[in-house]
């Protein structure tokens, strides 16, 4: 299939299921086939902002999971001698990119990355102004990689108070900015919870109540994802509250399936030419199990990699339009399948409400 067939069809299986009307006032229908219920208005935060999370000026076509900058220093060693990098020579890098992505009908770009790891609310600002899509950054702290890009105060801080320090960016900005995340980005290294870990989790608990904020997790194997879980229960929040990310590098699907049962978020986010066909059987057979109504897909793709020349080898973030959503048309997919994975879903994930348990 040509770019410009992928282009129109994705942007098509969008606009087919919007009514006219004043801004903001419609909802986006979903599939018939997946029961999905639109919910009261809601909104998202943009960086940019508050957004509808639905309707005609909502978050439209979605990716859920990139990234824009990436600095993979350690916390110490950040924390001693960052390493610099100029924001107008990564705008005049990463925004071409940007504007390619909204040409192929991308209206919302969710940066993932987390604190201490690249995320710069400033920049994301500026290049949502510039490339007109809405972007999405995060509050939390990220424990993967052995815990090294995590503050000394996440060790000895409680819950409450890590959770404390989430909610003020939720209420005053990050980093002297105004800009305010749009989910909680939480980082675990795979197997059964450390005791910091455990404590992350339930501080992204207590800041959900507080924010509405949707919890995404790095996780990758089922043994920390439904751990995580039982935290999140018992602590009164709602597993529909909870992306987890990197599902696919767990290989049981029966997990994938029972998480969703559950209501949880279950994200096929490594989308790239080598693992095109592990995808694409993940999301049918979600499908077929009648669960796509909990499915997100995205590339982990980008990234300015600060430290390397011109930001190093970046991934595109057009694969999903260019080949991934044809390969899914060709298993059969309607453009109302399609349009549940990348508008219908993204905008429940995201949308901030508080979601109990009861």
């Amino acid at each position: 299939m040509h770019r410009r067939d992928a282009v129109q069809g994705i942007v098509g299986a969008a606009a087919a299921l919007f009514v006219g009307g004043r801004a903001g006032a419609q909802v986006v229908k979903p599939s018939p086939m997946d029961g999905w219920e639109p919910p009261p208005p809601v909104n998202i935060m943009t960086v940019g902002g508050w957004r509808p999370a639905y309707g005609s000026s909502g978050m439209g076509v979605t990716l859920v999971h990139e990234h824009v900058l990436a600095n993979f220093q350690t916390y110490a060693e950040w924390a001693k001698a960052p390493l610099p990098y100029d924001r107008d020579e990564v705008v005049k890098v990463v925004l071409p990119r940007l504007l390619r992505l909204k040409a192929l009908g991308c209206q919302t770009f969710v940066d993932a990355t987390a604190a201490y790891l690249g995320r710069d609310p400033a920049l994301l600002q500026r290049l949502s102004r510039e490339s007109g899509l809405n972007i999405l950054t995060v509050t939390g702290n990220y424990a993967a990689f052995d815990n090294t890009h995590l503050p000394p105060w996440v060790f000895t801080d409680t819950a409450e108070a890590l959770a404390e320090r989430w909610v003020l960016e939720w209420k005053d900005g990050i980093d002297g900015t105004r800009v305010r995340p749009g989910f909680i980005k939480l980082g675990f290294n795979g197997g059964p919870l450390s005791e910091v870990e455990r404590k992350l989790i339930r501080a992204g608990a207590l800041t959900h109540k507080q924010t509405g904020l949707t919890i995404g997790a790095h996780t990758g194997p089922a043994v920390s994802a439904f751990q995580q879980l039982e935290v999140l229960e018992k602590e009164g929040v709602h597993p529909s509250a909870w992306i987890w990310i990197h599902a696919q590098n767990e290989p049981d699907v029966t997990r994938h399936i029972a998480a969703a049962r559950r209501q949880a978020w279950v994200e096929f986010d490594g989308i790239d030419a080598k693992s095109m066909d592990q995808h694409v059987g993940l999301v049918t057979r979600l499908r077929d199990e009648g669960l796509l109504n909990r499915v997100l897909i995205s590339q982990d793709a980008g990234w300015y990699n600060v430290g390397q020349a011109g930001g190093g080898q970046a991934r595109s973030y057009e694969l999903i339009f260019t080949q991934f959503l044809p390969a899914l048309r060709a298993k059969g997919f309607t453009p109302a399948e399609i349009n549940t994975l990348m508008v219908a879903n993204p905008a429940e994930a995201f949308a901030i409400r508080q979601r109990g348990t009861a």
